[in-house]
């Protein structure tokens, strides 16, 4: 592979190239080429779309059906390309659901147009592909720009496709990316500062821009992340808590969030000067001037969950005039709370207590959901994890009531409830705790609120690869070659593990971890009580107020958080917001609807904002290709396409966005033969411009009022 190197220049906070990227290596339509980005490098690849392509990295949509990897040539020493490749493998995956009869390939996937058209083809899109860091070592982002051949310099578009969770580079490939490359769109990536950075500490080995791990010493300031620990604390840490590892999104004592929106409208600097380097004009005397400029592009900040936040947040802080619309689903959003606004479904009660942050809402769950699982208490899919001994533990420590652990298990999933979970959410949740969602959330989201360093354990938790009996152990070397590729930001993934350092049988999985104060197997009680008292400020056992090393985290949490609350001011710009209403990862009382409630109380009359509730859909639409789930619930994935079409045609030509609503989806359910039927338009009714009184959302008096 050739590789050559051309100086970039920066200009205020865009990125001005002013060196040729066309030179023989393009010219032959080399796979790669480098370059500098200021004091960065530009990695340049060019994708034929036949041989590799940007959307599928030539696996085609065939290869993304596959459930099994593609493989490596040496497992222990992974090319780039290699991981490029899985990369876009298990991220598509993990958004979309890929399995027979959901919709892939048939209303949704590579191979079916932008149009809706179904082909016979792989739907493999060439072009150029751009990636770079942007950001000090310790808020390190990378950015992503692809360029469709298709791309038309004289109807420019770009769509942002921010990660969803933690999630790196790649992380929005099969959402806004696909949606973006097939329209012909520019697309604009960013892993918000998150991503797969990761550093072992005790081989000290880090991740390079393009996944290849190294030598920390080696990768220097090219690092993806660095703890950024000196040799001699790092060793004293290894030697105390061996063979653990620091992420970037948990670790960089940055709080990445506080400036998600910012990276976002980067990412949208960087493809406007990588398609003014692609299309702009050069002038006499060599002077460069850039034909693709704001007002002459259609720019929609979109993406899902986290993404799908950051771009809400991009739209709020965009001073530039840079973003002309925002199309997000199931955006993780923490709305400032506002008491000029109330949220009520049906014929219930107003709630007023909406608007709780991800941290908040989460270390409750933490505390909880195990008990509230209890296969006698609810009959859910992949039910594999609950806990009598965490129902035990809590009515111990006087936090249940109940006597028996069923009754326990109905009080525990009362209080989730009355936090503002809807009962739409229950039956996804033991799911949830099977995989360790609202675990990982809390440990992560704890260390990153309070800036805190991997050397603070805090609350006992850490990162490590664990044997089949939980303890700690050294990675596999061809495991940690490939995280990249594998993990999805936010350990347990990529091969790691969730620790508890302070169980009384540890350091253990968190899972198998046994808690000191209760002396019970209950999956690490004592740690999830610690984080829920850091959300709170008080002991989550006596309510007395922290004191010491935990008032300080606590302290620094709530500070983490109020940089990272949205404001709700979109100044008038057309946006869309799809959710499902049984998302059990980011209820919509705290999320979505609160932050509808929160910009129609601001901006009223004026506000460009749609909201579509979708019924039988949920967050995780990977989980739908499974028995329990597939019968039930319809992708969220199919209304969010919608919603980028329906923006692009309003966009484009004025065609009227249809006003709020709720969806109301068929379920797949069983045939007479017990079988789960395909999924069909019929499932997934169109949103109405004239929906019906019983179906549409409305904002009145101070309500925002949802049907049932």
């Amino acid at each position: 592979m050739k590789i050559t190197t051309c100086p970039i220049t920066r200009t205020g906070l865009g990125l001005l190239i002013t060196a040729s990227l066309s030179g023989p290596v393009l010219a032959e339509r080399s796979n790669e080429q480098a370059a500098n980005f200021g004091s960065e490098a530009i990695i340049h690849r060019v994708f034929d779309g036949v041989t590799d392509d940007l959307l599928t990295a030539g696996l085609g949509a065939s290869g993304l059906a596959s459930g099994v990897a593609p493989g490596y040539a040496d497992p222990a020493h992974p090319t780039a390309m290699e991981l490029r490749r899985n990369a876009i493998h298990g991220n598509y995956r993990a958004l979309v659901d890929t399995s027979a009869g959901g919709g892939y390939k048939t209303l949704f996937g590579p191979n079916v147009t932008a149009d809706g058209m179904v082909t016979e083809g792989e739907g493999l899109i060439g072009g150029d592909e751009y990636l770079t860091y942007a950001g000090g070592r310790r808020n390190r982002v990378v950015l992503m720009v692809q360029v469709p051949a298709s791309f038309n310099p004289d109807a420019a578009c770009i769509i942002t496709a921010p990660s969803s969770g933690s999630r790196g580079i790649y992380g929005a490939i099969g959402t806004a990316g696909e949606w973006g490359l097939k329209r012909g769109c520019a697309v604009a990536y960013t892993d918000k500062g998150t991503g797969t950075g990761a550093h072992n500490l005790q081989a000290d080995t880090v991740n390079l821009l393009d996944g290849v791990r190294t030598g920390t010493d080696l990768a220097g300031r090219d690092a993806h992340f660095s703890a950024g620990l000196r040799d001699r604390k790092r060793e004293r840490f290894n030697a105390a808590t061996p063979d653990r590892f620091a992420f970037k999104h948990a670790h960089s004592q940055s709080n990445p969030e506080q400036n998600w929106g910012d990276s976002v409208l980067q990412s949208i600097e960087f493809a406007f000067d990588v398609l003014n380097q692609q299309y702009g004009e050069t002038q006499r005397k060599g002077r460069h001037r850039d034909t693709i400029r704001p007002d002459n592009t259609l720019v929609i900040a979109s993406s899902v969950s986290n993404g799908g936040g950051a771009s809400l947040r991009a739209a709020e802080a965009d001073r530039q005039g840079l973003i002309d619309a925002v199309a997000v689903s199931e955006p993780n959003v923490n709305p400032q709370f506002s008491d000029e606004f109330g949220i009520r479904q049906g014929s219930g009660p107003l709630l007023r207590a909406h608007s709780r942050s991800l941290f908040d809402y989460t270390t409750l769950l933490n505390v909880y959901q195990g008990c509230a699982s209890l296969p006698d208490a609810i009959d859910a899919p992949f039910n594999f994890a609950a806990s009598e001994a965490r129902c035990e533990a809590l009515a111990a420590k006087g936090l249940l009531s109940a006597g028996t652990p069923a009754e326990q298990a109905v009080e525990a999933q009362s209080i989730i409830n009355d936090y503002g979970f809807l009962p739409d959410q229950n039956r996804l949740q033991p799911s949830h705790w099977f995989l360790n969602v609202p675990q990982s959330i809390a440990v992560t989201y704890a260390n990153a609120y309070a800036r805190a360093s991997v050397t603070e354990n805090l609350c006992g938790y850490s990162f490590a690869a664990t044997n089949a009996n939980g303890q700690v152990m050294s990675i596999d070397p061809a495991t940690e070659a490939v995280m990249f590729a594998t993990s999805n930001g936010i350990p347990p993934s990529g091969g790691l593990g969730l620790v508890s350092n302070n169980a009384s049988n540890g350091p253990i999985v968190d899972r198998q971890s046994i808690s000191v104060s209760s002396g019970l197997a209950d999956q690490n009680l004592d740690g999830a009580l610690c984080l829920r008292a850091l959300a709170t400020g008080r002991d989550a056992v006596s309510g007395a107020r922290l004191q010491g090393r935990m008032a300080k985290w606590s302290k620094r949490i709530a500070q983490g958080i109020r940089k990272i609350r949205a404001e709700g001011d979109l100044d008038g710009r057309p946006v869309v917001i799809v959710t499902g209403r049984n998302d059990a990862i980011l209820p919509l009382n705290h999320t979505s609807r609160a932050y509808v409630g929160l910009n129609q109380s601001i901006e009223g009359a004026a506000s460009g904002v749609r909201y579509y509730e979708v019924t039988n859909a949920h967050h995780l639409d990977v989980l739908n290709g499974f028995a329990g789930f597939k019968e039930e619930y319809v992708p969220l994935h199919h209304y969010y396409q919608r919603a980028l079409d329906l923006l692009f045609a309003h966009l484009q030509t004025g065609t009227e966005l249809p006003p709020s609503q709720v969806v109301r989806t068929l379920p797949r359910g069983v045939d007479t033969e017990g079988n789960v039927p395909d999924l069909t338009l019929g499932h997934l009714p169109e949103l109405m411009q004239f929906p019906d009184a019983g179906d549409a959302i409305v904002f009145t008096a101070g309500e925002l009022r949802i049907p049932d």
